[in-house]
Order: structure tokens, then sequence, then C-alpha cells
């Protein structure tokens, strides 16, 4: 089944697609300066791996620095994994011609890896996960127990929620804009209740347009940055249904959405590798309409 990549897309995606604001943004986020005419190219990957092992940003900063930032709502604790097998590609990219088996020592631009979090739960203002959190211990198989691991990749979790973190976000405007537009959302959210969220989505876009919050980009695409939002919720709502409350309670909770949220909830658990028959069972739509989709 081929999956549109636009279904990973997102708001931040979206803003973000562009060089000189990656840049700004690297600077922000490292508490470092970069000449203006620094090359910055965009090395995102279209689809990767299996099922959802995407990543929102990659880029490659002169040659030097390949730079991985993920844009989460919910924070996952497998996210140093999956920087690692995500990068592994990137390189594989760049190296493609070039002899892994020659006597000559072969340059990689250096790494760094980034989530950007603004969802609802309390976390704080920085984080760093590790991939050897994620291993397992060899002293129990008796072994002599190992203080340092060989392969390690270290992933840092900033805060971006309105009012977290302020000398980070106030280095680049952009990002500034962007969490007081999602911060408006929550607050608009909050205000009206989780089942008029397009409502709230809304009143957030009209709000920041009337206060020249990324007035232009909400102006040129209004529509579009709706329709990520709503999706991006829908999934987070159908994911607790379907790891919190299982299929059942999934299937019953489809049956209550409407039409165009089924709709959405499908594309999306379609994208992440779901089968046909699951996306049924958690929708309640029918298996040639999912099979249209």
């Amino acid at each position: 089944m081929n999956i549109n990549r636009n279904f990973k897309d997102s708001v931040f995606t979206m803003l973000f697609d562009n060089p000189d604001l990656l840049r700004e943004l690297y600077c922000a986020l490292g508490g470092v300066s970069l000449p203006q005419d620094v090359p910055v190219s965009i090395n995102t990957l279209e689809k990767v791996l299996y099922m959802d092992v995407y990543n929102d940003i990659s880029f490659e900063i002169g040659g030097k620095l390949i730079v991985l930032i993920e844009h989460q709502s919910t924070i996952n604790p497998n996210m140093a994994l999956r920087m690692l097998l995500y990068v592994t590609r990137v390189l594989e990219k760049i190296i493609e011609g070039r002899n892994l088996y020659s006597v000559k020592r072969l340059s990689i631009p250096w790494p760094e890896f980034y989530v950007l979090y603004n969802g609802t739960n309390p976390y704080p203002d920085e984080e760093t996960l590790r991939l050897s959190d994620l291993f397992e211990k060899p002293q129990d198989l008796g072994l002599p127990e190992k203080h340092s691991p060989l392969l390690e990749l270290e992933v840092k979790v900033i805060n971006i929620n309105e009012g977290r973190n302020k000398a980070i976000v106030s280095r680049c405007k952009k990002l500034s804009e962007y969490c007081t537009f999602i911060g408006k959302t929550y607050d608009f959210l909050k205000e009206l209740g989780k089942e008029n969220k397009k409502e709230a989505i809304e009143r957030a876009v009209k709000y920041c347009q009337r206060y020249d919050i990324l007035k232009e980009f909400l102006e040129k695409h209004a529509s579009e940055v709706s329709n990520m939002l709503l999706t991006e919720w829908n999934t987070e709502d159908a994911k607790k249904v379907w790891y919190e409350d299982g299929v059942e309670d999934g299937r019953e909770e489809g049956l209550k959405q409407g039409h165009e949220e089924k709709l959405i909830i499908a594309r999306n658990a379609l994208a992440k590798g779901s089968t046909v028959e699951f996306v049924h069972e958690i929708t309640g739509l029918s298996l040639e309409e999912i099979e249209k989709l």
C-alpha cells in the first residue's frame, strides 16, 4: 500500500521547511552563532525502515553537522533508538558511492539530536534520552558489569511550551511565535472542550493573525494548519485508545466519532502501518472505504 508522506507532516515541519530558518533554529537550540553564508541543506528522507520510523526534520550544515529534530506532544522513551535507525540511513545517503573498504579514512558530519516537546503533560525544561538506557544488562548472564557502553547516542529533549526555556525560544522568532500559537490552541481547547477541537484551532489562528503572530504563514496556510493540527490531535487520541483501552474499546470509540474524524484516524493508522482489518475495527468504516484510502 502506498502511503502519502504528507500524513506525517505537521505545522512545525511545514513552518521550518526553509534552510535559513533551520540555521536560526539550530543556533537557538545550541546557544551558538553561525555565519549567514554557511550552507544548510535539508536531507529529510521520505520513508525510512518500517512503520512509523520517520523523522520530522533532518538537515546538514556546511557539510560538518547533521542535525535531526523531532517535534512531539508525547515523549517517546525509544527516541534514541529511532534516531539511531534514522541517522544510519541519512549517513548511507551521504556516503553513497564512496568506498567503505578504502585504506583512506572517510569523514562524516558530526551528528546532533533534538526533540522539541510541547505536550500538555508536565515535563522538565530539558532532559537527555540515551540509547544505553534501553540496553539489557550483560551481568544478568553472569558476566562482569560493563560500565561504559561501546555504542551510545544522546537526544536532547527541550520543552518549548509557552513560558518554558525562554532563553532558547527567544533566540528564534519563528519558534517563539510557534510556541505562542500552540499555547493559544491549548487555551481555547481547554475553554471549549475536546469535542470542539476544530473551533479551538480556528480561534487560535484568528487570534494569532490579529496580533501578528505567524500572520503571513497562517494567512497563506490557515486551512492546512487547521487540518494538520486536527489530524495530530485525533491521532494522539487514537493512540491512547489503541494502546491503553485495547482494540475493543477502540472500536467503540471509533463508532462514536463523526465520519470525517473516522477518515482522519483511518488515514493516520494506515500511515503508521496498521492493517485494513485493524483500521476497520477501531473506526467502524467499511473495508471498501478503507481500501480506497
